[in-house]
């Protein structure tokens, strides 16, 4: 290989839409019209037409819209949300910025998914929502989560942040629960140029709530219903967004195409390939993450042979430092393994097939 195999590349995909995103950046600067302008109504509109949701709230990173989702149902002081151990640490921290606890239910080894099997015994008074993460891209098992949420009453807010464009049952993500919250992280199957966000919810009232809370609490100039925050999308992000969003399900089928060459090169009896559901499921590998047992020996591995990895996520969020007053005693056996085992090689849709044989040769030559 003679092109330096990259984990992630925004380079080509820059190239092929450069025309339209400069144009529409140089008149978005032109016009003066920096934040909450025509772009970002126009991203709202396309993003609830693509996704199936009555309405879509933008606002600056998918951290703020767990905050935004969360406050927006009143959850906060002596409240509880259960959620996934196996996880970015923002789906934790929102929970804990409004001042409510996270509970941990341990995870599907192979989906890496939530276990909506362990969740009903976690549930108790002070339990009001729960917050499942669409992980890697492939739908929890959001069925059975939200017959939970009905029974017990609890409110449901699903972490799409790596998700968009998966499917359960030909439904989006993102519209199961009472929100869906969305990120625009470069890295994101629809990501920006920095950092963005999206809630979508069916709500009219929420709507007009989450719409206050992004804007300092109120949507007159000095009048505030609410102690809110800055969190607005701007122009420019919505721009890029408009753009990526018209050639999302051709970015997506190539991730699909690279995912299904590796399933078809990578034979090692060492290697366990990452599990897709076959129950009228759609995944978008947002990450192709892989088990390996003897981790360290197959980043040297990796590493003598110029092949780029990730780990997500070597710690389960109830072991991070930042989370220590909780006294957590957590021992989730399926997450602490996984937490292991985990590993993640390169997938993004401009990956070359030879890139992709030549990291499969170089897995498949690991003993």
């Amino acid at each position: 290989m003679n092109k330096k195999i990259k984990i992630f590349d925004l380079s080509e995909q820059y190239e092929s839409i450069s025309k339209e995103v400069d144009k529409n950046i140089l008149n978005i600067l032109k016009s003066g019209q920096y934040i909450l302008g025509g772009n970002v109504r126009e991203l709202e509109a396309k993003f609830s037409n693509f996704i199936g949701s009555k309405y879509s709230i933008s606002c600056n990173s998918g951290t703020d819209a767990l905050i935004l989702s969360l406050r927006a149902l009143n959850i906060g002081h002596g409240d509880e949300v259960i959620t996934t151990p196996f996880t970015y640490f923002a789906t934790a921290e929102a929970i804990v910025l409004v001042g409510a606890k996270p509970i941990f239910v341990d995870i599907n080894p192979h989906t890496f998914n939530i276990n909506y099997k362990n969740i009903e015994k976690h549930i108790n008074k002070r339990t009001k929502a729960i917050m499942p993460v669409h992980i890697f891209g492939q739908s929890a098992e959001i069925y059975e989560i939200k017959k939970i949420c009905r029974k017990h009453n609890l409110k449901l807010i699903e972490d799409c942040a790596q998700s968009f464009g998966a499917k359960k049952n030909n439904k989006y993500t993102g519209t199961f629960g009472d929100f869906g919250c969305f990120s625009f992280f470069p890295t994101k199957n629809l990501g920006c140029a920095g950092d963005g966000g999206m809630i979508t919810t069916n709500s009219l009232a929420k709507m007009k709530i989450l719409k206050k809370l992004r804007n300092h609490g109120g949507l007159i100039r000095n009048v505030h219903e609410y102690i809110g925050y800055n969190s607005r999308l701007d122009e420019i992000q919505a721009s890029i967004l408009l753009t990526k969003i018209k050639i999302i399900n051709s970015l997506d089928k190539k991730r699909n195409r690279i995912a299904k060459l590796y399933k078809s090169l990578i034979k090692n009896q060492l290697i366990t390939l990452p599990y897709e559901c076959e129950d009228n499921s759609h995944h978008v590998y947002n990450q192709y993450t892989i088990k390996v047992k003897n981790r360290a020996k197959f980043i040297r591995h990796l590493k003598s042979n110029s092949i780029p990895h990730g780990i997500y996520y070597p710690i389960p969020v109830y072991k991070q430092k930042a989370l220590k007053n909780f006294n957590y005693k957590c021992n989730l056996k399926n997450t602490e393994k996984v937490t292991r085992q985990c590993i993640s090689i390169p997938i993004y849709p401009e990956l070359s097939t030879d890139s992709v044989k030549h990291i499969s040769k170089i897995i498949n030559d690991y003993k």
